[in-house]
């Protein structure tokens, strides 16, 4: 038998007995509410991290420490996340997860002492990843059984989240509502949202290789590792501009801090922009095109910002880096579930595992760098990523 291509509808007999069009509507609108969800609670929690640094009166190393334990429980959870989701389904898996989250960013100015808050922080990380894991899943299975490409927008919808949680919590500090109150605040409501938005999701999903065994979880290789390393060199590029694209235009091109936002804006917006409409691209080119071009928009983009120096030419260079990285986490994502012999959880986890690690290595390394040489120098990481992302694409296996 033949693997049914992931956007060719299948019957509806292969998801849950009988589901509708309308029912798979509703799944779409909960998927995208729950991944606006999700950046909105990662903007909050970035926006409040100097709150953390204040309560346990942490140091820079400190800081550091808190920060990379999160990011441990968030790739250790990679290991068994295709389990849990088999076992409860990614709408149970995301209504346990986002319980968990919304407590630990509750009491997360709590804990007595600041060994409890690294534990806190591991099994924050790890659900966050978990949840994470489980909404993708569910946007792929979505993207099967309604015949058409949602990715993107699902991503979109994660970018637009997040400046709205940033801004949204930006406006309660502006507002003088304690840290505590706040986080207590935003950690109930993400918890209320999703398990509301949970209702309309699907129960069950329909598997991309039904003809071949199945595992829960698999250690990324073949086709899969190089699914990986691209999204590695991706989310690396992308992590670097979240981390440091602010500073290099304040300290580099000497621009004030609040102008420098503007490329940090530029960025974001480019990439939510692109993500909304770049499910059209994917229903109409190659996503290996999609990908060539994105990776070789963004070298140039960033190459130009790094040579010329000139503000302007700066902020215009990171907002087409943003449009040239928006396609590639849902693009490899997905077609990481096309790999045959893995659930969808598990292929996505798998990538993720490696991916992730981008955003823990990709940061520090540029700051390594930055110290030894320069910043510039440093930034140089992302033309490089993104030139291997663009090399890469023509072994990403086609829809």
């Amino acid at each position: 038998m033949s693997s049914p291509d992931p956007l060719t509808p299948l019957p509806c007999a292969q998801v849950e007995g009988q589901v509708s069009p309308a029912q798979v509507r509703r799944a779409i609108w909960a998927t995208r509410l729950q991944f606006a969800a999700l950046g909105l609670f990662g903007g909050a929690w970035g926006v409040h991290i100097p709150s953390v640094k204040a309560q346990y009166d942490l140091g820079e190393m400190a800081l550091s420490l808190v920060l990379v334990s999160g990011a441990v429980g968030a790739v250790g959870s990679l290991f068994f996340a295709g389990r849990v989701i088999a076992r409860l389904g990614a709408r149970g898996a995301a209504t346990v997860a986002a319980l968990v989250m919304g407590a630990l960013l509750a009491g997360v100015l709590h804990w007595p002492a600041l060994i409890w808050l690294l534990l806190s922080n591991v099994l924050f990380g790890a659900c966050m990843s978990l949840f994470d894991v489980a909404i993708n899943t569910e946007g792929s299975a979505l993207e099967a059984v309604g015949g058409r490409a949602i990715m993107g927008n699902l991503h979109g919808n994660f970018s637009l989240g997040g400046m709205l949680g940033a801004a949204f919590t930006g406006a309660l500090i502006r507002a003088d509502i304690a840290a505590p109150w706040q986080l207590a605040g935003i950690g109930a409501g993400f918890a209320l949202w999703v398990n509301l938005a949970a209702r309309a999701m699907l129960t069950v999903h329909p598997e991309a290789n039904s003809s071949e065994p199945r595992a829960h979880f698999v250690w990324p290789r073949g086709v899969l590792l190089v699914i990986g390393l691209l999204a590695f060199a991706g989310m690396t590029a992308e992590g670097a501009m979240y981390d440091w694209c602010v500073l290099y235009l304040k300290q580099e091109v000497h621009m004030t801090q609040d102008h420098a936002a503007l490329g940090y804006a530029a960025f974001s917006g480019a990439m939510a922009l692109m993500r909304f409409t770049g499910d059209a691209l994917r229903m109409r080119y190659a996503e290996r095109s999609i990908l060539r071009v994105g990776g070789l928009t963004t070298a140039f983009a960033m190459a130009v910002v790094l040579l010329s120096g000139v503000p302007w030419i700066a902020i215009a260079g990171y907002a087409l880096v943003g449009a040239g990285l928006a396609q590639v986490v849902p693009i490899l994502y997905n077609a990481a579930t096309r790999v045959p012999g893995n659930s969808r959880a598990a292929a996505i986890a798998s990538i993720s595992s490696i991916g992730y690690a981008g955003f823990m290595i990709g940061p520090p390394l540029i700051g390594g760098i930055a110290q030894v040489l320069s910043l510039t120098a440093a930034l140089t990481s992302v033309v490089v990523g993104a030139a291997l992302l663009a090399w890469g694409a023509r072994f990403v296996p086609e829809k």
